[in-house]
């Protein structure tokens, strides 16, 4: 895996964590719940869990009697806690988590930040049982193509310059279908969502703490220079600008029955 830009050390992570769980935990639990296969006794797996929030939801899910295990590179930040729920430290690129075992796999903003996606998502369907589902919710940056005005174009034109270099893929959500059929899991389903926010709401809070995490990089890039940054930032602080940034695409299928 490179190395992730947002690590668990620097000072904001945290709180920046929380505003992702605050933006995108109702979504990801509502796809959970539409595939009915969380009760009490199913056994969980979420890959990549952040600060735990999903996974802890997942372990009152499934009590009693189940199990929601939980696993990230790094667990410093998961602030909660909950009966039947399973920390541990790991890397999906490396192995899969108890390969025949859960009902639900789940990871949610993982796979662009893998260097192996394909091996990290032969392992996530690995870990399901025969019959079990497998739901990835990743980014795709289509709607920054047509994004206004022209200047924060060019940011975003920079900001996936710089991503790929750094070998994050912010247009994978496109292609998880085609991946999860390849491996063979069916029934493949999915939708993407795009919030559109303006300036001073939660969604521009959170790129203005990213971009403010990530100054130094992006500047030292190449790809960005301190005004473009700062205009960038002006518009994240202006109610009168609205915007679109990503496509959430969320995608599920089942893994055959033997």
């Amino acid at each position: 895996m490179p190395e992730y830009v947002l690590g668990h050390h620097l000072k904001g992570e945290g709180a920046r964590l929380a505003l992702m769980s605050q933006l995108l935990d109702r979504m990801h639990r509502r796809h959970i719940d539409a595939l009915d296969v969380v009760r009490p006794g199913s056994r969980t797996l979420e890959v990549g869990c952040g600060n735990g929030s999903i996974s802890a939801w997942l372990a009152e899910r499934v009590s009693p009697g189940g199990r929601a295990v939980a696993v990230d590179l790094d667990l410093s930040l998961i602030d909660v806690r909950a009966l039947n729920l399973e920390l541990r430290q790991g890397d999906i690129v490396t192995g899969a988590i108890e390969p025949g075992t859960f009902d639900l796999v789940t990871a949610r903003a993982v796979l662009h930040h893998v260097a192996d996606a394909e091996a990290a998502m032969r392992n996530l369907v690995a870990s399901l049982r025969p019959g079990g589902a497998l739901l990835l919710i990743e980014p795709d940056f289509l709607p920054v193509s047509i994004a206004e005005p022209p200047k924060v174009r060019a940011f975003w034109d920079g900001w996936l310059a710089w991503s790929r270099k750094r070998g994050i893929d912010y247009q994978i959500g496109r292609t998880l279908a085609p991946r999860l059929a390849a491996l063979g899991l069916t029934q493949i389903s999915g939708a993407a969502e795009t919030a559109i926010y303006n300036g001073g709401s939660p969604w521009a809070d959170y790129w203005t703490q990213t971009i403010r995490e990530l100054r130094d990089d992006l500047i030292s890039s190449g790809k960005f220079n301190n005004a473009l940054v700062d205009t960038f930032l002006g518009y994240c602080a202006d109610s009168n600008w609205w915007t679109q940034t990503i496509a959430f695409t969320a995608v599920h299928g089942w893994k055959p029955d033997i």
